[in-house]
């Protein structure tokens, strides 16, 4: 029974050929390397991106000028910084091309490159940074909820305006629902997310005022996260930014489309209590070459506990691999 329901798990589909060919189309119309990286919703920028890329970088070589098509929620914020540094070892000049959503952590990856092209639906955001640490609060479903600076700064900057009684001390009331570590926890991430921004700027950037400037409109200027910048707010934040041509910006939402497609969460329902997950999260590319993590699981569903648990977890790094005219297929055991 267990073969016969191992050959039914659904399986997301690998679009090689589809998406090798818009790559081949773009490094034309590009005039350069164009090295594609997506994150579906569930993704996110981690250090194993790293090791991903550098698979890609070995592949293709040194180049002059490599453009990085990004289409990411975010993640962390130290993988972007290791992203860009081993990006610059590979080329000259990185140009970032923008389709759609670049948001955070992502954000902070276009921040190393010396330009920045952006099609008519593309948005950055701010990186200030947000923490889930072991001592954070905890919401309805018992999950630990992320806290950041400014929400904490916020809500101490209310407290004091309405207060009559100045000398009141907010935190006494405050470290009840947030526990003190957490937030000096936060509040040295904040410090980080300004550090790690100067670093990336610093590779086009000489002028430290720039830096600084930059870095710190981008982590405290704006009331929400998620705020999208947009082209011409990215451009009075100090960005250099350029619009995608029509053409190009077209077959970046194709591979986007395609990207999407293989994405989508595949779920095997076996029973009531088991099924089994399939789902790309993570996906590099460039010309030839193709690398995505997969997440692979099994799942149970515990009744007495009223949740699912994982089992049996053979989620790996993929890589895909055109070599003359055949496509060679293997795993990367990234760790």
């Amino acid at each position: 029974m267990e073969s016969n329901s191992k050959n039914k798990v659904k399986q997301p589909p690998i679009l090689f050929d589809k998406t090798q060919a818009i790559i081949k189309e773009l490094n034309k119309k590009l005039g350069g390397t164009l090295i594609t990286y997506f994150n579906n919703p569930r993704g996110s920028v981690c250090h194993d991106d790293v090791l991903a890329l550098f698979e890609l970088l070995e592949k293709i070589g040194h180049q002059q000028k490599i453009y990085l098509f990004i289409k990411s929620s975010g993640g962390n914020g130290q993988a972007s910084l290791r992203l860009v540094n081993l990006l610059r070892q590979y080329c000259d000049k990185v140009i970032a091309v923008i389709p759609l959503e670049c948001a955070s952590a992502a954000t902070m990856i276009t921040l190393g490159a010396n330009e920045i092209y952006m099609g008519p639906m593309a948005y950055l955001t701010p990186v200030d940074t947000s923490l889930t640490h072991a001592l954070s609060p905890i919401d309805r479903d018992n999950d630990r909820v992320s806290v950041s600076l400014d929400e904490l700064t916020r809500v101490v900057r209310l407290w004091q305006s309405q207060k009559s009684d100045k000398n009141e001390n907010p935190y006494q009331q405050l470290f009840q629902h947030v526990h003190p570590l957490v937030i000096g926890a936060v509040d040295r991430a904040e410090s980080l997310s300004i550090m790690l921004c100067k670093e990336l700027l610093a590779y086009h950037i000489k002028d430290e005022k720039t830096q600084e400037r930059i870095a710190n409109a981008l982590n405290a200027k704006y009331p929400s996260h998620g705020y999208p910048i947009l082209f011409e707010e990215a451009k009075r934040v100090g960005l250099k930014v350029s619009h995608l041509t029509p053409e190009i910006n077209s077959l970046l939402l194709e591979l986007n489309e395609l990207y999407s497609e293989m994405g989508q969460r595949a779920t095997t329902d076996f029973d009531d209590t088991h099924a089994h997950s399939n789902e790309i999260l993570n996906i590099w590319e460039a010309a030839g070459i193709l690398v995505h993590f997969q997440q692979d699981k099994d799942w149970f569903y515990r009744t007495e506990e009223r949740r699912w648990i994982s089992l049996n977890d053979n989620s790996s790094w993929r890589r895909t691999l055109k070599v003359g005219n055949k496509v060679e297929k293997s795993i990367l055991h990234i760790s």
